[in-house]
């Protein structure tokens, strides 16, 4: 078996929908997928994240590190959530 790592990347609309009511047909669809791997049996484990404004960068250049507030660089979306996925193959992984 092979552990892979899934990077689930969200906007900051679907980020902020994580707080949404129940009826939420974004979470929702995650939610089921999230079922989906846990029965397959081949979801090991993971995590959402918190927001970027929240994070620290830390980055080593000419030997000198550099730590900055926030998220590395600006973009429009924002790696929401991590997940590790065991399967037999590459192959199986991508199915």
């Amino acid at each position: 078996m092979m552990q892979f790592a899934l990077l689930i990347f969200e906007s900051p609309e679907a980020f902020a929908a994580r707080h949404a009511d129940g009826n939420n047909t974004y979470l929702g669809a995650w939610r089921a997928y999230h079922k989906a791997l846990v029965e397959a049996d081949i979801y090991i484990g993971g995590d959402p994240l918190h927001p970027p404004e929240t994070g620290t960068t830390v980055r080593l250049k000419d030997g000198k590190r550099r730590v900055q507030d926030g998220p590395f660089a600006e973009t429009k979306e924002q790696l929401g959530e991590f997940a590790i996925l065991e399967l037999p193959s590459l192959d199986a992984a991508l199915e």
